[in-house]
């Protein structure tokens, strides 16, 4: 199949974080208008792919906070450049991550002043480029849960139409989903929805459940392990819960063999199973993969076909947090684009 087949389906974004997703030149800028400690060399080093290490995509992260981001312009930055990047790769509508909590300890913005950064940077987006973009704050899970519950307040303390859920990010490992229930309950009271990253990175599947039956998400992202319960995973099967899956998922690409890690990894199992899975580029710029690249991949890589792509495409539709006329006339619309891209590109 052509690649420009794989950049002509529109599409969804459903599970990327914004500070993943700033460009490489962009880093560079703001360390020099910031002065950071950091060396070329360093920043280079983040955009190095580094798939045995996956804690080089974190300090990057960090890295931005702790260093780079000082302002609400530069939060409206990367945002319209975020946005201008994947309506390059015919995503029409993102919802994207950004954990306020790492913002207000490290680069000292308060979360009403950087919300307005990256509201203005949406709004210019959709202006300039069509692409929808809508604003997930997230839970640090690396954090305690009491600045989980603060965070969560700062968020319902300026509802704004942009932001259209809370979610949960970085390591999962020794930080379940109870332990920020309290948080995604006022989240919810608040009449946000809610997703959360759970069994990411090789944690057990009660974690996916926990996130389910606990938080009461409305979507997973990643949720990998649920395949160790088959029973369990045709429960979500049967409830049709969207997982934003992420195919360069850094921990099967450092935990399964080079040579059986496509026929091995857990995306490859999921379909089968019932699972209605969506695909997602997760960290961009630090992963080296744009949405069109990922789209390939699951056929590439994993052996999915047409139909399977089509169905992914409307998953995507049906896990996104919009109301249900725009969803039914997306529906309609990219089905006739994806079959009319087939014919074009097949």
């Amino acid at each position: 199949m052509q690649a420009d087949f794989f950049l002509a389906i529109p599409k969804v974004e459903l599970h990327c974080h914004l500070l993943g997703a700033v460009r490489h030149s962009t880093f560079a800028d703001l360390a020099a208008k910031a002065k950071a400690p950091l060396t070329r060399a360093e920043i280079d080093d983040f955009y190095d792919r580094d798939e045995e290490n996956p804690r080089s995509i974190l300090r990057a992260l960090r890295a931005l906070d702790e260093h780079l981001l000082r302002s609400a312009d530069d939060f409206y930055r990367i945002t319209r450049e975020y946005l201008e990047d994947a309506a390059a790769h015919n995503v029409r509508y993102s919802e994207f991550f950004w954990n306020p909590t790492g913002t207000a300890k490290l680069s000292k913005v308060r979360y009403e002043k950087a919300l307005g950064g990256i509201v203005r940077g949406i709004h210019d987006a959709e202006k300039d480029f069509g692409i929808i973009g809508r604003l997930i704050p997230a839970v640090d899970r690396e954090a305690e849960p009491r600045e989980a519950n603060e965070m969560v307040g700062w968020v319902t303390a300026h509802l704004a139409p942009e932001v259209v859920g809370i979610g949960i990010d970085y390591n999962e490992v020794d930080r379940p989903p109870e332990l920020f229930a309290e948080a995604y309950a006022a989240a919810r009271r608040a009449g946000l929805k809610a997703t959360a990253h759970a069994g990411e990175f090789g944690c057990s599947w009660t974690n996916v459940r926990t996130a389910i039956e606990v938080l009461g998400v409305d979507r997973i992202d990643h949720g990998y392990t649920v395949v160790d319960n088959p029973a369990f995973a045709r429960r979500c099967a049967d409830s049709g819960i969207v997982f934003t899956v992420v195919p360069q998922n850094t921990y099967y690409l450092r935990t399964l063999k080079r040579d059986r890690w496509a026929l091995d990894h857990p995306i490859r199992r999921m379909p089968g199973l019932g699972i209605r899975v969506h695909p997602n580029t997760d960290d961009p710029t630090v992963h080296k993969v744009t949405p069109s690249s990922v789209w390939q991949r699951m056929t590439t890589a994993f052996g999915f076909g047409v139909d399977d792509l089509r169905g992914f495409m409307l998953n995507g539709l049906d896990g996104a947090f919009i109301d249900d006329t725009t969803r039914s006339r997306w529906r309609r619309e990219w089905t006739a684009e994806f079959d009319a891209a087939l014919r074009r590109y097949q």
